[in-house]
């Protein structure tokens, strides 16, 4: 049985490739529309200009005939408007979902980049289905409509389970990786029994730290059969030339050692008696 990150991964980008037909179909139903509504105002404009009595009715009506275009002042330029701007919105949110240019909308756009989850485009999603479907449209401009209002809210609810890890989840990039990651891509190295030879990796700590040792003694020419600096002016010189400092300890003493007492003062001393010695007349 796969696991659970499995079936995540594939429920997820089986939504994504929902919202891109979705996004799809709502571009070449606008762009269906718009071509429908320029080709409705020109019989609007040339029924305008004859005296027909029925084409006079249709000119008072409040939209142009077999159009989306209201008839009022700038009502096609509106229009168009519109049309264009829920193109622009397609191809913006097809881009987030295919994930290129992801650093430009990490940057400038970051609620489609990858640190945000699905519920902004599923927001987007819902408010371009629900301005299609307020207009009384052809029927393959509603189906497309009402199919991209139920992805976003099928993206919404993806926003709220999984919030800013489900672009993550279905990323094939870090799918691949974690399946890269279950089993270690190379082998250690095969331990050298060759006591001969120099330190390897199947060695000791000890082992280890001597050949430390040595590479720093190598460094400071003494395993190249030069005469070392030993400790004084010309190595600390020299470890000051490869970036090593070397800093004078602190004078401490240690926690169980007495306290130094104050010396004796020159007024104490003059005030202490000396001692004096009787002898006798006679030596002994």
């Amino acid at each position: 049985m796969a696991p659970v990150k499995t079936y995540i991964f594939f429920g997820l980008n089986v939504a994504r490739i929902l919202s891109i037909v979705s996004l799809l179909l709502v571009f070449a139903s606008s762009i269906f529309v718009m071509v429908n509504d320029i080709e409705a105002v020109n019989s609007y404009e040339s029924a305008s200009q004859s005296n027909n009595a029925t084409n006079v009715d249709l000119v008072s009506c409040d939209y142009i005939e077999n159009s989306t275009v209201p008839n009022q002042l700038g009502g096609v330029f509106w229009a168009i408007v519109n049309r264009l701007l829920i193109i622009f919105q397609v191809v913006i949110l097809i881009m987030s979902e295919v994930g290129w240019p992801m650093p430009l909308f990490d940057r400038f756009f970051p609620v489609l980049g990858s640190n945000f989850g699905l519920g902004a485009l599923g927001i987007f999603q819902g408010f371009m289905g629900a301005a299609v479907l307020s207009q009384h449209v052809d029927d393959f401009t509603f189906v497309a409509a009402f199919f991209l209002f139920v992805v976003g809210c099928l993206n919404m609810l993806l926003g709220l389970i999984f919030r800013e890890s489900a672009k993550e989840r279905r990323s094939i990039t870090s799918w691949r990786d974690g399946k890269r990651d279950v089993l270690p891509s190379h082998l250690p190295p095969v331990a050298n029994l060759n006591r001969s030879g120099t330190c390897t990796s199947a060695e000791s700590y000890t082992s280890t730290t001597v050949c430390d040792e040595k590479r720093d003694m190598s460094e400071f020419g003494v395993a190249r059969g030069r005469a070392g600096y030993g400790f004084g002016r010309q190595g600390e010189k020299a470890a000051g030339m490869k970036g090593f400092l070397i800093s004078k300890p602190l004078e401490t003493l240690p926690r169980y050692a007495a306290r130094p007492t104050s010396a004796p003062s020159a007024s104490s001393r003059s005030s202490t008696p000396q001692p004096h010695f009787n002898s006798s007349d006679t030596a002994i």
